[in-house]
């Protein structure tokens, strides 16, 4: 039979993992994170020099909006100038960008955007023209810091039109830095 020390050993015992329970129910809303604590800033930064010279300056903001997915905003802006003996020409490239992404792992991304740029184009007529894009693809972050890194992504433009400054596939590089 049992004896009175096995019996309180045990009532011990179950006592001792309903109490681990109960603790661990108090901890189901883990403490609210502050507004500027989800909120991470970045973007690109780029130059080239000589017979092309080329400079883009594309800060954002993002917000996190749970552990998995955030979304944010941007500004673009693009010198471009192509100088040689017989040419000269140089443009001013400006626009916005409106993004989401969902993280599927601390490292890997998927990035969707709508991006409008307004640019010079050439037909019969040296004109401004109003570009938009619709881009997604993936990124890689290599973190520094719990809410930094270096972001690398691969888009594809599904509306590539004959004014879109770039080409499919695009390669961006930047940095992002939180709170």
């Amino acid at each position: 039979m049992f004896s009175k020390t096995k019996i309180v050993l045990f009532l011990l015992f179950c006592a001792n993992t309903i109490l681990a329970q109960d603790s661990t129910m108090i901890r189901k809303n883990p403490p609210k994170q502050r507004f500027i604590d989800k909120v991470f800033f970045g973007g690109n930064l780029g130059f080239q020099f000589g017979t092309v010279t080329f400079a883009d300056v594309s800060p954002l903001v993002g917000y996190r909006i749970t552990d998995k997915i955030a979304a944010g905003v941007g500004v673009t802006y693009q010198y471009y100038r192509y100088k040689d003996r017989n040419y000269d020409f140089k443009t001013n490239v400006y626009g916005g960008r409106v993004f989401g992404r969902y993280s599927f792992t601390d490292y890997l991304f998927a990035h969707a955007e709508y991006e409008y740029l307004n640019l010079e184009a050439f037909d019969f007529f040296r004109r401004r023209v109003d570009v938009n894009s619709i881009l997604a693809g993936a990124g890689y972050i290599q973190r520094f810091g719990q809410n930094s890194g270096i972001i690398a992504m691969l888009l594809y433009n599904f509306t590539e039109s004959a004014y879109t400054p770039y080409t499919n596939p695009i390669i961006r590089v930047g940095v992002s830095f939180g709170f």
